[in-house]
């Protein structure tokens, strides 16, 4: 009877080693981050470079030589106003003030809408006395209430202001009543048996825990202040005139290419402002 023979166990000395979890973690986010480029940039850029394609074919095709100056092509909205210096530093200018009016909108539109959300979440009853009129004043037509606005507040910068607000403050109300009515009842009743004061409760507990529903709120705001101090700007024209003078006057005088380029910076400084906020929401989410 024979026994067959067991090989001993060897080991290959030119093996690699097994990458230890760290260095496979590290690996694996530099091989994410060309993916996630991708898949994140791409679509816009396909999506912009159909957009100047569909651009061109409308000034060189649909429209004729003749009516071409309603929809300049690309190049000459950058040539003779982005690129022009005459021509940019008005609109830059004009955007410096509607970035002021926009700043300063923001501002009191954060404090009372976070003041009124926080009346509303201390009972039930105050929230159905002012919610109702907080949509109201969400589905007014700003236009309908433009010349009241004036006749009540002169045609300057309180005037610009007051449209901000009115139209950015709804999203701050509502988000930040549902945060703080969102609470965890046991933390709540965790505050009383410490016996907490209601402002201590307000600031070290429902704060907190309805910041990420604010930051939703603010960063919604953030789009919607830019909107409402361009229409100010088009409707209140004392004082220094903001980008959505200029966009009335150019709209006027029907220079197109300036039109363009000034909707263009417009455009850009609220993508900005929304992304600045975006950033700040999701760093509140990840510390959370």
């Amino acid at each position: 009877m024979t026994t067959a023979m067991i090989p001993p166990l060897t080991t290959d000395a030119t093996a690699p080693p097994a990458p230890s979890g760290r260095t496979a973690t590290a690996s694996a986010r530099r091989t994410s981050v060309p993916v996630s480029i991708l898949r994140y940039g791409l679509p816009p850029l396909i999506s912009l470079a159909v957009a100047i394609a569909i651009w061109y074919f409308v000034s060189y095709v649909v429209l004729s030589p003749a009516r071409q100056f309603l929809l300049p092509p690309p190049q000459e909205v950058l040539t003779h106003s982005l690129l022009d210096r005459a021509h940019v530093e008005p609109m830059l200018e004009a955007l410096m003030v509607t970035a002021k009016v926009s700043l300063v909108g923001f501002l009191f539109a954060a404090l009372v809408g976070v003041s009124i959300g926080v009346v509303m979440s201390r009972g039930s009853f105050l929230e159905r006395a002012i919610y109702p009129w907080a949509v109201v004043l969400q589905v007014i037509p700003v236009l309908a209430i433009v010349p009241l606005i004036g006749l009540w507040f002169g045609y300057g910068m309180v005037a610009r202001t007051i449209v901000c607000v009115i139209i950015a403050i709804f999203p701050i109300i509502a988000n930040t009543h549902f945060g703080l009515v969102s609470v965890d009842k046991g933390a709540h009743e965790l505050f009383t048996l410490s016996r907490a004061s209601g402002v201590q409760r307000l600031i070290k507990l429902e704060f907190p825990s309805a910041m990420p529903s604010m930051m939703t709120g603010f960063r919604t705001a953030s789009g919607l202040v830019v909107v409402g101090a361009i229409i100010g700007d088009m409707f209140f024209a004392k004082g220094q005139p903001g980008i959505g003078t200029l966009l009335d006057i150019y709209r006027a005088r029907l220079q197109s290419d300036d039109l363009i380029a000034a909707i263009v910076l417009a455009s850009l400084f609220g993508i900005v402002v929304f992304g600045i906020f975006s950033v700040l929401n999701a760093m509140v989410n990840r510390r959370r």
